[in-house]
């Protein structure tokens, strides 16, 4: 009697401890399993159908609203692949640094052009100074009468000089191409970019000379920028290559995670380096540029450009200035200094992630000398899923002229208008219809 209720218990317990097991089984499954029983294979293959309605929608609004050829098809592929497995718009937290800034650069009482005011020539200066100005297109006078090192006025806005930045950024390397450059100018570029970018964050700066005639661009300025205290180099072209292939050159010698290019008659301002870097590290794919403020011809006087004009192009492929619209303010909160989408750029001053540089295929070594490629890489950013953008807290001066000093292989015209036809033919599709109509005389 006593062994058969022992069975009896055993029996129970075996059976409630394996019905607790089996329980535990079906939990575990149903956690790690996206479906189980006979309705798993529809609602496998109603998320199947969902991604293709995605894909279907896609690609009949955005590809032919964009423009986009098969290159740019290919590239959203690939996107749409990588964004399953991983985010290629970030870096590695350990490939970034820690940083802080530079103090500002203290003012020289009683020098020519500190705090960024102008020279006032004197009267006797003023016959030998129109004489030189045919050389560079500029007061060279004037300019090698300021100092390498001169100090400017903090002209940021307000909020700008009080914006909190990330803690690790990419480092960049500043590449600045020229051609005949005068010594003042091109060095007063170099200074302005030590004294005024976080010395972990600037890698080098890479000065690449497109075959310069003036004898002390050669030893001489190799020897002066060996004594300066960030790591410079000069890079020089065989022939006369033009702004395109020597900034190629340049790109190609670049060790910072971020190629930052500058025209080689500038001048940074406090705080420019910072709000690029930080867009840069928050989406390796944003392109961005500094407000470009003016220094005169004429005196080399700071002036300060509005925030308020973003990049366009008129139908002749012109680069035009234009007010920002009422809509991208709203985007931007009515915040002056929020980043700005623009449309294209001056190209002469911005900063890309090197990789993503690449990404996009580099410039068009197609295209001639100078002109359009502004358009062209503006044109590859925004239809390659990139973001252009100009940063309202970041200001970069710059000499602006009436004409080039340079002379064009063939004439001006000539070469712009053979960049611009290249830009229509490979990025504008059937809009290129309109620039064709604007210039009769091409193709």
């Amino acid at each position: 009697m006593f062994r058969s209720k022992f069975r009896l218990h055993t029996c129970k317990i075996i059976i409630a401890t394996s019905l607790l097991w089996i329980f535990i089984d079906i939990m575990v499954l149903m956690y790690y399993t996206d479906c189980i029983g006979p309705n798993c294979k529809a609602k496998s293959s109603s998320v199947g159908n969902s991604e293709s309605n995605f894909d279907d929608q896609f690609d009949a609004t955005a590809a032919p609203r964009m423009g986009w050829g098969p290159v740019q098809d290919n590239m959203l592929d690939r996107f749409k692949h990588n964004s399953d497995h991983s985010d290629d718009t970030t870096y590695p937290s350990h490939l970034l640094m820690r940083w802080k800034p530079m103090p500002p650069v203290r003012e020289k009482r009683g020098k020519h052009g500190e705090g960024g005011r102008g020279v006032t020539m004197k009267p006797e200066q003023e016959a030998i100074m129109k004489q030189k100005f045919k050389e560079n297109q500029f007061n060279i006078i004037a300019s090698d009468m300021i100092s390498l090192n001169r100090s400017l006025q903090d002209i940021r806005q307000g909020e700008c000089k009080s914006k909190q930045y990330p803690t690790l950024m990419p480092t960049t390397s500043i590449v600045i191409v020229f051609h005949n450059e005068a010594w003042s100018t091109l060095l007063r570029t170099v200074w302005s970019v030590i004294n005024r970018s976080p010395r972990s964050l600037l890698k080098e700066i890479l000065l690449v000379d497109d075959a310069s005639e003036r004898d002390f661009l050669g030893k001489k300025l190799e020897d002066y920028v060996a004594t300066l205290p960030v790591t410079t180099k000069v890079l020089r072209t065989v022939k006369r290559s033009g702004l395109i292939r020597a900034r190629l050159l340049g790109a190609k010698h670049v060790t910072g995670q971020v190629i930052t290019f500058l025209d080689a008659h500038c001048e940074c301002a406090d705080g420019w380096l910072e709000p690029l870097l930080a867009r840069i590290v928050l989406n390796r794919k944003t392109v961005v540029c500094p407000v470009i403020d003016v220094i005169s011809d004429d005196t080399f006087e700071y002036v300060t450009a509005s925030d308020m004009t973003w990049g366009g192009f008129n139908w002749k492929l012109n680069f035009r200035w234009y007010r920002v619209p009422q809509r991208e303010m709203a985007r931007r909160n009515q915040d002056r200094t929020a980043p700005l989408r623009t449309p294209t750029m001056a190209g002469g001053l911005f900063s890309i992630d090197k990789d993503y540089f690449y990404e996009l295929g580099s410039y068009d070594e197609g295209m001639d000398i100078w002109g359009g490629e502004n358009l062209e890489m503006s044109f590859r950013v925004w239809q390659c899923g990139g973001t252009l953008e100009i940063i309202p807290c970041s200001h970069v001066g710059h000499v602006f002229r009436d004409k080039s000093p340079y002379s064009f292989p063939g004439g001006v015209s000539k070469i712009v208008l053979h960049n611009a036809a290249r830009v229509a033919e490979v990025w504008m599709d059937e809009w290129r219809d309109f620039y064709y109509a604007m210039n009769p005389g091409i193709g």
